[in-house]
């Protein structure tokens, strides 16, 4: 399994002298499984770039979308391959409950907010919103989700591939002060053993109490997380947009200093675009996991 960072931001797009290190674009994340499938997590500005590469492709593409809100979905009608004739792409989405059922991805091409319209695409272009699990499961592709404590709801996703598992979990809030979608308890048994996690930390302390309730989770609540399910790999993910790569870069030394002789995390990451994590399962053993970099344009 191999996961790319094309974009690491939450709530806008922050392009600048002071975010260039990290990236400025918003959610997206890749991952190509051990049989080549590719999987995107999220479609922010980051898919723009990610477009670049599968438009080289032919396969499948099977984007897993969190919820609807503007800066996880604002890159799709930039997505080259949805002007590839004949392409086929999956979206797979689902509403809180209580919620109507629409695929936000294709609402904003609509002619209006976008000069093109979803039905003029020339790609096959799929919006599945029920029993998803089982249509990627024909692909050898497993999945499970788990409701994301966030203002109009979504969902968090656990990958298992060959061996190798990623838990991805952007805009949930663990300590919410309403009522909650999913208990941290809950949160940690979803998370257990695995390989990488990715979660939402958009909020220091000093954003408090001004932002509870909007639906992200402290560093510090993350950090405890990925200590208390016991992951391999911690990447810290949805970095605010005021935050400049100089203070998250001491939010790095500070993780270092705070997983310094705990038995996990083994690796503890602020997500960066570009950056590459590469799992690889062991027989009996944790995954070997390998962090690089490759070229985010």
């Amino acid at each position: 399994m191999k996961i790319t960072f094309y974009g690491v931001r939450g709530s806008i797009p922050s392009p600048g002298y002071d975010t260039y290190r990290y990236g400025g674009n918003t959610s997206c994340v890749h991952i190509e499984t051990a049989s080549g499938q590719d999987l995107v997590l999220d479609c922010g500005t980051g898919i723009r770039n990610l477009g670049k590469r599968l438009i080289e492709k032919n396969n499948t593409i099977n984007i897993l979308l969190s919820h609807g809100h503007w800066d996880h979905i604002q890159g799709y009608p930039f997505f080259m391959p949805i002007y590839q004739p004949d392409r086929q792409i999956h979206v797979y989405t689902s509403a809180a409950e209580g919620h109507e059922q629409i695929c936000a991805l294709f609402e904003q091409i609509d002619g209006a907010n976008f000069p093109v319209k979803a039905t003029e695409l020339p790609s096959r272009s799929e919006c599945i919103t029920e029993n998803f699990e089982a249509g990627l499961a024909r692909q050898n592709i497993c999945v499970r989700r788990i409701p994301i404590n966030h203002p109009g709801g979504g969902y968090g996703y656990r990958i298992e591939d060959d061996g190798a598992s990623c838990a991805f979990i952007t805009d949930n809030e663990l300590e919410p002060p309403g009522k909650l979608s999913t208990t941290y308890d809950q949160w940690v048994e979803f998370c257990r053993g695995a390989d990488v996690l990715i979660h939402d930390a958009q909020y220091l302390e000093s954003d408090m109490p001004h932002k509870h309730g909007w639906g992200h989770s402290l560093v510090s609540q993350v950090r405890q997380l990925a200590l208390d399910a016991e992951v391999g790999c911690l990447a810290m993910f949805h970095h605010d947009p005021d935050r400049t790569d100089t203070e998250i870069d001491f939010i790095q030394k500070d993780n270092e200093h705070y997983f310094y002789g705990q038995r996990a995390p083994s690796i503890s990451l602020c997500a960066a675009e570009g950056m590459q994590i590469k799992l690889t399962p062991q027989q009996n053993k944790n995954s070997v996991i390998e962090v690089g970099k490759v070229s985010s344009g």
